[in-house]
């Protein structure tokens, strides 16, 4: 190594921080590390560069805290408030210089500090150093010296100070222009080794990071010589042409003439830059990256300032919009307007909140909307690819407003069919793309729009059912019915229970279809459970999982597994209807055992049975297709499902018996009376008029008992009482027959459930005909039903039935009303019916029949004729008396 090299290695600026805490230069010259005979230790010493006086002498202490800062400074302090710092020319003289100190001081020279420091540390002093520090001196331009240039301005990227001396030198010289003119110079004379010199230095000037150095730069007069030299990468072997083509082949098009020459520089400028950062310059390495953010900071402000200029402009869009809704527009001339709008969406992104909303109400105001219902339908795929871009720009920043609109068609009795959002679902069932870019694409705006959660924030409080109204009413149809070229039906797509259509794309579109139906099942809860039913959509969807592609397959199986999430009885009780696990039953046995993503898939919603309990699908499963799963016994799905239908049968059992053995003690109650009480006929003839008021929960029990007893005492011969008004219950137990598609008849004792939700989903067990006369002699008839398990009695106590006494959660069948029909249910194979007649009713203890917890359903009452004989019976108390002797 030349004493040159050792010299320029260890040559240093000498810095003393003064008492106002400025740091005041002492002069530059080289560093040594030497032992000093005067103190005795290792020293460092600083001679000057000029007259080689000494300017520092300083012993190197061992409790002495150095400092190495930004690769290029040694800080530390001797003495209070007499701080030191040595500033070095090159990165490796530093190193070396602190490796003695380390090694003076017995530390790892990999340490930025030597000693832990309790004081204010010497980075926060050294901060005020760039004020008082001398500005940078460039080297001469010239082609001898592109070297000496290059290696200072790569040395200055290292610290912050210097990155600010030497933008602020490049600028105050003009020291970019003598720079471009060497490049004409080496570029004439093809010296290969100053443009690489060139490369390295312009390149390094853009990790200055400095906006004014990019102003330089990217003006009309040096832009394209900055590209000139960014050509010349020396690890990129031959030059790359870009000069040629930002100026040859990038062709600037305008659809209608920018007149405003202001926005055309800035146009151009932006475009010329944007290539510069994505295509010429090299890319950033990870501490680099943050260098270029200035350079990102220039692009984002230019493009804004486009978008405002543009909307100045209030002429040039009324012709866009005019061009892009004329007919006879040629097509070159509307996919240049589109390519303009597509642009000028896009760096509207980058506004402010408050800007983007009225450049989006601007451009709803000039009618963006029609134009793009005209251009979503031009069979243009570039038009297509950049109405799809625009419309998905809006419905992002507002999905709102194309709700709005397409409200605003429909009320005003436009034909709903060319509306936008129903020729958005067209254009992607019809996509012709390969990949289906545009269909997934649209499919994304389509699930926006019919997002609920984006409906909430909206000041429309009624947008979110009146379009939804509107989307059922006038737009689902498009996705279940159409799917490729013919307009071929998602309904007509099967063929003898197979689909009808393979091929790759018809089933990418199907998948779309389907993902999106399961995200209408997700949030759509009420509207498309009406159409799923009463179209038998589900049913369709199931013969997919008959296809070649599995992935198809896995879509159909995914919308099954969204519906029984739901656990809603009316789907599922859709479901046991239609044998619809069926197609599932099937795939699996068709899967043979392979482990796949299919098998998983499947053996999923059968867990996803068992552990949320759903009861109904849990005996429908079992009694269909319990003996397929019975014999795999490599999984405990089916096992466990099995088990879980065996308790639920074990628990109806249970509850059939105790009931019996309720009932047999009411009815033995009769020979059990308490001989304190009172007789029942006078009993019941003081409490006629309440004794069918509310009844508190725990009185149920005796007021049943007291209603048995007079029960009993009519079954055991008395004379009726010559009431005013007669009734006759008559309670007949019938076994539900189960819509199952095997038809296997079950015992209602197997059927009807022990839940809530079960007894909604079962026919009345127990049907009641109750014949009333009014006083005038005329029939009236009112109907009342109940559903219990097994065998069930009635009572008449004005409160509640007997079901109600052993189930606590019962609740009444719902069904319609119907005064012309009577339903009578048989059983003739049980042998547990029970016959209760009851004639002492009067018509005002019939009235708490309404209070009884019973509702109206599908049972009617038949109103007799009351005997001749009733009218004569004499009904005082003195003959009551008489007759309970």
């Amino acid at each position: 190594m030349t004493t040159q090299d050792t010299s320029t290695r260890r040559r240093v600026k000498l810095y003393a921080l003064n008492a106002d805490r400025q740091w005041d230069d002492r002069g530059t010259g080289h560093v040594t590390s030497s032992y000093v005979e005067r103190l005795k230790g290792i020293s460092l010493l600083v001679r000057a560069e000029n007259d080689g006086s000494l300017l520092l002498e300083s012993k190197i202490q061992p409790d002495t805290a150095y400092q190495k800062q930004q690769d290029t400074l040694i800080v530390w302090s001797e003495g209070d408030n007499f701080d030191l710092a040595l500033s070095f020319q090159e990165k490796a003289g530093c190193d070396e210089i602190w490796e003695k100190i380390c090694q003076v001081q017995g530390k790892d020279p990999s340490v930025d500090t030597t000693q832990d420091i309790v004081e204010e540390s010497e980075d926060e002093r050294y901060e005020d150093m760039p004020d008082s520090a001398p500005p940078i001196e460039l080297p001469a331009c010239e082609i001898s010296r592109l070297e000496e240039i290059s290696e200072l301005i790569s040395q200055c990227l290292n610290t912050q100070m210097r990155k600010e001396k030497l933008s602020i030198a490049l600028e105050q010289e003009s020291y970019i222009k003598k720079l471009l003119n060497l490049f004409h110079i080496c570029e004439d004379l093809d010296n290969q080794e100053g443009l690489h010199y060139l490369f390295e230095i312009f390149k390094n000037i853009f990790l200055l990071n400095r906006t004014q150095l990019f102003e330089i730069m990217f003006a009309d007069d040096t832009i394209f010589d900055v590209v000139g030299c960014l050509e010349y990468d020396p690890t990129g072997g031959p030059p790359k042409r870009h000069r040629n083509y930002l100026k040859q082949y990038s062709k600037f098009r305008e659809p209608i003439e920018i007149k405003n020459q202001e926005l055309l520089a800035k146009i151009h400028q932006t475009y010329r830059v944007q290539y510069i950062q994505d295509i010429i310059l090299p890319a950033p390495s990870v501490f680099e990256d943050a260098m270029l953010n200035s350079l990102s900071s220039f692009i984002f402000f230019n493009k804004c300032e486009i978008v405002t200029l543009i909307q100045e402009d209030d002429k040039y869009l009324d012709d866009l919009f005019a061009l892009l809704s004329d007919p006879n527009t040629a097509l070159d001339k509307r996919r240049d307007s589109v390519l303009f709008l597509k642009e000028f969406c896009s760096y509207a992104q980058l506004l402010q909140p408050h800007a983007k909303e009225a450049f989006y109400k601007s451009l709803i105001s000039l009618g963006i909307l029609p134009a793009l219902e005209i251009i979503l339908n031009i069979n243009d795929p570039k038009i297509k690819s950049a109405s799809i871009d625009i419309l998905t720009t809006i419905v992002e920043y507002s999905p709102s407003l194309i709700r709005d609109y397409t409200l605003s068609q429909y009320n005003n009795q436009e034909h709903e069919d060319q509306c936008l959002l129903n020729i958005a679902i067209e254009q992607m069932l019809n996509d012709s793309e390969p990949e289906l870019g545009g269909a997934v694409q649209l499919m994304g705006v389509i699930r926006i729009l019919l997002d609920p959660e984006t409906m909430l924030a909206s000041a429309n409080k009624s947008e979110k059912t009146d379009f939804l109204n509107f989307f059922y009413k006038n737009s689902i149809h498009i996705l279940i019915e159409k799917i490729f070229s013919l307009t071929a039906p998602l309904l007509k797509n099967t063929v003898d229970d197979k689909p009808a259509n393979e091929d790759y794309h018809t089933v990418q579109l199907l998948g779309l279809v389907l993902e999106l139906l399961s995200f209408c099942v997700e949030h759509h809860s009420y509207h498309i459970k009406n159409c799923i039913i009463s179209k038998d959509l589900l049913r369709r969807i199931l013969v997919l999982m008959r296809s070649t592609h599995t992935f198809l397959v896995l879509c159909a199986l995914r919308f099954l597994r969204k519906i029984i999430s739901m656990k809603d009885d009316f789907y599922n009780r859709y479901i046991m209807k239609g044998n619809l696990f069926a197609p599932v039953v099937e795939a699996f046995i068709r899967n043979n055992g392979r482990y796949n993503l299919l098998e998983s898939a499947i053996l999923e919603l059968f867990e996803f049975i068992k552990l949320e309990d759903v009861k109904i699908l849990c005996t429908y499963v079992v009694e269909n297709f319990g003996k397929i799963f019975d014999e795999i016994q490599y999984v405990q799905t089916f096992k466990n499902l099995r088990n879980k239908y065996d308790q639920h049968q074990d628990r109806l059992k249970d509850k059939d018996k105790g009931f019996d053995s309720m009932l047999s003690n009411l009815r033995n109650s009769r020979y059990r009376r308490d001989p304190r009480q009172p007789p029942e006929e006078e009993e019941m003839w003081f409490n006629e008029e309440d004794d069918f008021e509310d009844v508190p929960t725990s009185d149920l029990e005796n007021n049943i008992s007291k209603i048995m007893d007079k029960k009993s005492e009519n079954v055991n011969g008395p004379t009726k009482a010559n009431q005013p008004t007669t009734q006759q219950h008559t309670i007949v137990n019938s076994i539900h027959n189960n819509n199952n598609v095997n038809n296997n008849n079950r015992k209602s004792t197997e059927t009807v459930t022990s839940s809530k939700d079960e007894k909604k989903e079962c026919s009345p067990d127990v049907l009641y005909e109750i014949s009333e006369n009014t006083e005038d002699g005329t029939n009236s008839n009112r109907k009342t039903s109940t559903t219990t398990s097994s065998t069930t009695t009635t009572t008449t106590s004005g409160t509640t039935t007997f079901q109600d006494v052993l189930n606590d959660d019962s609740e009444s069948s719902m069904g319609p009303d119907d005064d012309n029909k009577t339903y009578v249910n048989e059983s003739p194979s049980s042998s547990d019916n029970v016959i209760v007649k009851d004639t002492t009713m009067t018509s005002k203890e019939s009235e708490p029949l309404k209070t009884l917890g019973v509702k109206k359903s599908l049972v009617d009452y038949e109103t007799t004729e009351d005997s001749d004989d009733e009218d004569n019976v004499d009904n005082s108390p003195a003959q009551k008396k008489a007759r309970l002797a």
